[in-house]
């Protein structure tokens, strides 16, 4: 398959770059115990990158729980304090990363995730977020009109490159459908990371192209600069998806 070659890269954040979903798997769950439930992968592919609102209005409306939104982003609040700064980056996020600031490739974040909690989960992360231009909060952003798979996080991110590039130069890296279609939905092309537990071929199929990790990314397929030996050299050790 022939892909078109772009300037600009977006990033998801949670399960893309960072090790978050296995933490907010035990979060949810550990929220839902306390009203006779558990969280399942059912519902976890329901909410796959969805913002905080949206995913505590699936979750309330699977389990017919009797309770508000607001209420279940409090108890789930109360959790992330604690849990969040343990996440990790994941495997061959540091390395693409650096590789493309060094090579002059603009890169930023379009995530769902909240202010609030980003700032949790890049606590020990600082040095390694300075390597975006910019980042758009789905959640938080006022301009985003509507949370993925609605195009709104991307585009708007995209326009904040300091040159604007046009949607079809601009590649997104995901790990969840909604997001996938996200990209698609505004022009983009879409490189998928899944969690092969909770995401189906049929899913893995919608996207430009599908891998199982960034380990395996070839930047040249899409008209970027090919990683050298020099990178491969520098790129420190990272911990794997499954701990």
């Amino acid at each position: 398959m022939a892909f078109k070659p772009v300037t600009h890269c977006i990033f998801d954040f949670d399960g893309l770059l960072v090790d978050t979903e296995r933490l907010y798997f035990k979060i949810i769950d550990d929220v839902l115990k306390e009203f006779g439930h558990r969280y399942t992968v059912e519902i976890k592919l329901m909410v796959l990158g969805c913002t905080r609102k949206d995913c505590a209005r699936i979750v309330i409306d699977h389990c017919r729980l009797n309770i508000t939104i607001d209420e279940f982003l409090r108890l789930m609040e109360e959790k992330c304090i604690e849990t969040l700064p343990k996440c990790q980056l994941l495997p061959g996020a540091e390395r693409l990363v650096r590789h493309l600031v060094k090579k002059g490739i603009p890169i930023a974040i379009g995530t769902s995730s909240s202010l609030a909690a980003l700032e949790l989960k890049t606590t020990h992360h600082g040095d390694f977020m300075k390597n975006f231009t910019h980042l758009v909060s789905a959640t938080d952003d006022p301009e985003v009109a509507a949370g993925k798979p609605a195009p709104d996080v991307f585009l708007v991110c995209a326009q904040r490159f300091e040159s604007p590039p046009q949607a079809s130069r601009v590649l997104v890296f995901e790990d969840a459908p909604n997001g996938v279609r996200a990209a698609l939905a505004a022009g983009m092309q879409a490189v998928m990371v899944p969690d092969p537990a909770v995401v189906t071929q049929d899913q893995r199929n919608e996207a430009t192209l599908c891998l199982n990790s960034l380990e395996h990314f070839e930047p040249e397929l899409f008209g970027l600069p090919p990683f050298d030996d020099e990178i491969l050299s520098e790129s420190p050790p990272l911990n794997p998806r499954n701990l």
